[in-house]
């Protein structure tokens, strides 16, 4: 349970790999892991916040594709839109 929550917490901030290696050589000192498990972790630790964060930078493009086919598309109804009271204007007259 503590490893998940540390493992989160270092992925969701993104902590540097010396800034994890210090809050890991802490647990060593009062002998919470072993030096082995340790440098494991830290590894561990750093690999998964570089998996989350291109995770996240993927979920972004997305989002950002998508508003992007979205602008497109109201943008194509707006002109379309334009037309028909043109045509509907030159029919009224």
């Amino acid at each position: 349970m503590m490893k998940k929550a540390i493992y989160f917490g270092l992925g969701a901030i993104s902590l540097s790999r010396e800034k994890a290696e210090k809050m890991i050589h802490e647990m060593v000192e009062k002998g919470e892991m072993s030096k082995d498990e340790a440098r494991k972790f830290v590894d561990d630790a750093i690999k998964r916040g570089e998996e989350e964060k291109q995770e996240l930078r993927n979920v972004i493009r997305e989002e950002l594709n998508d508003l992007k086919d979205l602008f497109a598309s109201s943008q194509s109804d707006i002109e379309e839109l334009k037309n028909k009271v043109k045509d509907l204007e030159g029919k009224l007259s």
